[in-house]
């Protein structure tokens, strides 16, 4: 992101989202804004804080989906929340300050993956070993009893912390060197001198092999109550208990890329990645909250409002800057970007407390969509609907075109409908669509269709006198 300029972040967007100029120049500085920070002296960095935004416009008109992009132009933390999921304190539900554990979950993520990358040269070469020994197993000795010396020796691993599954022989663990119990004679090294050579030529790529590879971790239901308190119970457990795996024959490429994440995790030093990634939340974390107008209070003051407003008060600390506990490390809040977005139809922004209001000084309204927009939307951004439907036939064998005509007509139908019944923005090109091709989609797999061609007249056709009764549009479109 760093490289990135306002500019080019709104030409990312702009293959996307149509329209929107003024929304998608603010976000673009608000995350711009953060790199410039960094760049002025530490001491004045602390004093400047993020200029939150909040996005206010009508469903369907693309406040969601600049949240989605986002999240694949920047290099850096982010979430995107429900407003409505979170509960005031002393109520079932989640709580506000789990949407800094979640980001800082991600973080830790995407630092762990780097840090793979970094040493997979290395890594990989000691797999590929392994593959060796795997792909020309040495024959298997015979069990020996248990000695004092043998008991002793178990004692020193158990202080070494070593697995306990290895040590007490467990059939489950991992298995860290296949040549364990086993004899390597000189045919057998001759093979793999063979294997190897094949190996390093990609020859055996395709190859099964047998391999244990560990359980993935469960999270129990404590385990984000412990990260309140900051107690890592999934890793408490873990070190205590055997690691337990599962067996599976894979192709050698698969199997080369699931030892290669099992075996990074002994070169990684995992309080470096906590405090980076700690680090990385705290200067460029993004937390994108959507329907927040749904927790303004609005004209009832029932005790579900009463609920909403507790709600407000509950965020209120973390976007002004507090200090949260997680099972990484304490987060401090004062530097991530919020966005917050909301339809505010049933009630304004004025209806939030005023301190929350004045956590959020950017605002931006975005506009309705126009039927141009919509001839737009159809047509111009790399994953617009047509192209997906175009791709999808395509499995079938079929070659679906759209003429300008048809376009324009669907385009002037989900317009007319928006404007009849209630207005969802561009959500309802997709029902619209998902009409006019629901007899291709059925039938397209059992037929050689070839070549199809989606003209004004079909489209007219297949959806045109359901568009023009009122009563019926409210139903299907």
């Amino acid at each position: 992101m760093d490289t990135l300029t306002p500019k080019q972040i709104v030409e990312q967007l702009d293959n996307y989202i149509i329209g929107q100029t003024d929304a998608k120049k603010a976000v673009a500085i608000a995350l711009y804004n953060r790199y410039r920070r960094l760049q002025v002296p530490e001491k004045l960095q602390q004093e400047i804080t993020p200029k939150n935004l909040l996005m206010i416009g009508p469903t369907g008109v693309g406040k969601t989906e600049i949240a989605r992009r986002l999240a694949k132009i920047v290099n850096a933390p982010f979430v995107k929340v429900e407003a409505t999921k979170f509960t005031e304190v002393g109520y079932v539900g989640r709580d506000v300050e789990s949407m800094i554990r979640d980001l800082l979950s991600v973080a830790v993520s995407m630092v762990e993956k780097e840090k793979i990358e970094e040493i997979r040269p290395e890594v990989r070469r000691d797999v590929d070993k392994r593959l060796v020994k795997l792909l020309a197993p040495g024959a298997k000795k015979e069990q020996k009893k248990q000695t004092n010396a043998d008991f002793m020796g178990m004692l020193n691993d158990m202080q070494e912390g070593k697995n306990l599954g290895s040590i007490f022989g467990d059939p489950d663990s991992v298995d860290e060197d296949p040549d364990n119990n086993a004899e390597v004679s000189d045919e057998v090294r001759n093979q793999r001198l063979s294997v190897k050579e094949q190996l390093d030529k990609g020859l055996l790529e395709d190859e099964e092999v047998t391999i244990r590879v560990e359980e993935s971790k469960k999270v129990g239901p404590m385990d984000d109550q412990m990260g309140q308190a900051g107690l890592d119970m999934s890793n408490m457990m873990e070190q205590l208990m055997p690691k337990k795996t599962l067996k599976r024959t894979l192709p050698v490429k698969e199997a080369r890329e699931l030892l290669i994440q099992q075996e990074s995790q002994k070169h990684i030093d995992h309080d470096e990645i906590y405090q980076k990634a700690i680090d990385r939340v705290e200067n460029k974390g993004i937390i994108f909250i959507d329907e927040f107008d749904k927790i303004a209070a609005g004209d009832k003051k029932t005790s579900g409002e009463v609920s909403r407003e507790g709600v407000q008060r509950d965020i209120l600390p973390i976007v002004e800057g507090s200090r949260v506990n997680t099972k990484y490390g304490p987060v401090d809040t004062d530097h991530i970007l919020f966005i917050a977005s909301g339809a505010f139809a049933e009630s304004k922004p004025s209806d939030l407390i005023a301190e929350l209001q004045g956590r959020f000084p950017i605002r931006v309204e975005l506009q309705d969509l126009t039927e141009e927009d919509f001839i737009q939307i159809l047509t111009k951004p790399d994953n617009s609907l047509t192209k997906q439907y175009v791709a999808l036939t395509r499995a079938d064998g079929i070659h679906l075109t759209f003429t300008k005509e048809s376009v324009e007509e669907i385009a002037k139908i989900a317009f007319e409908l928006n404007n009849s019944n209630q207005n969802i923005g561009a959500r309802r090109l997709s029902t619209v669509l998902e009409k006019i091709l629901a007899d291709i989609l059925y039938e397209g797999p059992d037929m050689q269709m070839g070549d199809i061609t989606i003209t004004r007249e079909y489209v007219r056709e297949q959806v045109g006198k359901i568009a023009a009764d009122q009563d019926l549009s409210r139903y299907i479109l």
